[in-house]
């Protein structure tokens, strides 16, 4: 059985967690809302999806961690500084600092992204969950899913430094729609790179799930 249930989410969670925010940002602006209470309100949303997710699923990974703990420092910092910038560039330090996350573990048995790749590469299919087991270990096949994670690293840091760059540099109300562009537009990008070169990793599922089908109880 093939699902795409894996992208459906990753999808549907980056449409919340990026629309929502900037729509109560231009909503509350264009009531009046001063810079500051417009985007601390639009902050508050994804805080609060993060924290329902931790309090509905009971689970919280590494890199989930490292974002929450980024946001509620964040929140801390904008509230005591009062600065509207501080507010934007917070959201762009945690991608930095996931990016960092992603690359140091590309040093460890067990890179981040490998977890997360796992679902797009094995499709919800038994005979790739099987082989994604045997494969698992096999230098090249670690090598390219390794690979992936250091693309995802280096292109989380280089996007925060570009919106980091333009919270401090243009006006507060053109980054609130800026800052999420080059989000978007870098996590496309790294989707593509990043899937063009776990495809090799997919050919290797494949022909060791063709090679060693799963025979029926």
């Amino acid at each position: 059985m093939t699902t795409n249930q894996p992208g459906s989410a990753l999808l549907k969670t980056l449409a919340i967690e990026i629309a929502v925010p900037t729509g109560v940002y231009y909503a509350l602006h264009s009531l009046g809302a001063s810079d500051f209470a417009a985007l601390a309100a639009a902050g508050v949303f994804p805080l609060v999806r993060t924290l329902y997710q931790f309090a509905k699923d009971r689970t919280l990974n590494g890199l989930a961690l490292v974002v929450l703990t980024t946001n509620v420092v964040g929140m801390l910092l904008t509230f005591v500084t009062g600065d509207a910038r501080m507010m934007i560039a917070k959201d762009s330090l945690g991608s930095g600092i996931t990016g960092l996350v992603i690359l140091a573990s590309t040093f460890t048995a067990a890179p981040i992204m490998t977890k997360t790749m796992r679902p797009f590469l094995t499709r919800g299919q038994a005979a790739r969950e099987a082989a994604w087991e045997r494969l698992s270990g096999n230098a090249t096949f670690d090598a390219v899913l390794r690979r992936c994670s250091v693309i995802w690293g280096i292109g989380f840091a280089l996007e925060s430094a570009a919106r980091i760059a333009g919270a401090f540099t243009l006006p507060v109300s053109t980054m609130v729609w800026l800052s999420t562009t080059i989000f978007a537009g870098a996590f496309a990008v790294m989707m593509v790179v990043s899937g063009k070169v776990a495809e090799q990793a997919g050919k290797m599922l494949a022909a060791d799930a063709e090679a060693r089908p799963l025979v029926a109880a």
